[in-house]
């Protein structure tokens, strides 16, 4: 038993250290460890040495700065996780091992619109489906992220509002994942999933603050600050999309007039261009139309991008992040709405604010919510499972 200050317990939380810090980094070197702890360098040493030899970690040769160095990840077998992203028209799953690596990845149309229950019969069907491919043992399964496209109540982890997605109404996703598959399961928004995956893998990596902006059938921000997702007490953090721009504007979802989301969601942008190319037409079609010249739907494009430069401007004067990435099918048209964004912000923006941003589109593309599923089962999975080769088992019915 470790007396709390002794020489062992001490030990054992710098093991703990180390291993979070891989863990949440994916890999690496031996100085960036030191630098991310806090340790010296001789203490890394030795406790990456131990590491290995436990097989907690693997360590291969890199460069760093132009000199040899030595990258630690977590070993490939350590455990694997899952991501479960529900969009309004799709649900993409994607399995991970805790080196950051993407073993397996399917998307299949899906109506989330229409039943919860439907929804998570499918999900569980494709989680089985790909953890079949991979060949790994279900008793490796650390933990699953979940991602649903509405506000999560932080305390009863209960979806809020019925008007976003009208069938989900009273659900606790985490709580209904976790009694099908018998895993620990983590669930948020799209938009912080979105935010998160950016910061690991896309265009927010080596930044502390930002924001990810999702414009899609609504529109949303999630919230990084000094490197973790801010998701204020009710959850509710990030609703940009309910900024109002217009007291007079068009009644919003949400029951007030002219939010940023009757001027830039798609189901209030698709109506203006459907009369002359029928309605069928889509957010990614618009783009795609756009950058091939068609007027309309530049446009269209660029007021869209105006819009979201105004609420845009808002986050700076509020928050002032070094970042802002905007995801979703807009973030194709690159500077076609990109430019009219940076242009409301120089305007409406205080002058410092606006100089330290940066506004880029999104890596990921529609990947992006997926892999912050995996970075969100990735951070909040416990380091003494890992050490303790104790990973839960997971229940029958996960085959």
């Amino acid at each position: 038993m470790e007396t709390p200050g002794s020489q062992s317990s001490l030990h054992r939380a710098n093991l703990e250290r180390v291993v979070r810090a891989v863990r949440l980094a994916g890999s690496l070197t031996q100085a960036e460890i030191a630098r991310t702890t806090g340790l010296s360098a001789a203490t890394v040493s030795n406790i990456v040495r131990e590491l290995k030899d436990g097989g907690t970690v693997e360590v291969t040769p890199t460069s760093a700065g132009g000199r040899r160095a030595r990258s630690v990840s977590l070993s490939g077998d350590a455990g694997i996780v899952i991501g479960v992203d529900f969009g309004h028209t799709h649900l993409r799953v994607a399995i991970g091992n805790l080196a950051h690596q993407v073993l397996a990845e399917e998307a299949e149309p899906l109506d989330v619109d229409a039943s919860a229950a439907q929804g998570f019969d499918r999900a569980e069907e494709l989680v089985s489906r790909l953890i079949a491919a991979t060949g790994v043992n279900r008793s490796k399964v650390a933990g699953v992220g979940l991602g649903v496209p509405g506000p999560i109540d932080v305390e009863s982890g209960t979806l809020g509002s019925t008007a976003i997605l009208p069938g989900w109404g009273g659900t606790k996703p985490a709580e209904e994942l976790r009694e099908r598959l018998g895993v620990p399961v983590h669930v948020d928004n799209d938009a912080n999933l979105g935010a998160l995956g950016e910061l690991v893998w896309g265009s927010g990596k080596g930044v502390r603050d930002l924001a990810y902006i999702k414009v899609a059938s609504g529109v949303g921000a999630g919230l990084v600050i000094d490197g973790k997702i801010y998701r204020g007490p009710g959850g509710t953090a990030g609703e940009i999309g309910h900024i109002t721009l217009d007291e007079s504007g068009p009644v919003c979802r949400c029951g007030n007039r002219g939010c940023l989301e009757t001027f830039a969601a798609a189901r209030y942008v698709l109506p203006l261009l459907q009369p002359g190319h029928g309605p069928d037409l889509t957010m990614e079609g618009v783009v795609r139309l756009a950058r091939d010249g068609d007027p309309g739907c530049r446009r269209v494009i660029a007021d869209v991008g105006r819009h979201i430069g105004s609420g845009v401007a808002n986050l700076c004067n509020l928050l002032n992040p070094s970042r802002v990435v905007l995801g979703g099918d807009l973030a194709e048209a690159g500077e076609l709405v990109l430019g009219p964004i940076r242009e409301s912000v120089g305007r409406y923006a205080i002058p410092s604010a606006a100089r330290q941003l940066s506004i880029l589109p999104g890596a990921l593309g529609g990947r992006a919510e997926v892999l912050g599923a995996l970075a969100l089962a990735l951070s909040e999975m416990g380091d003494s499972t890992l050490l303790d080769g104790s990973l839960p088992m997971a229940a029958p019915a996960f085959t």
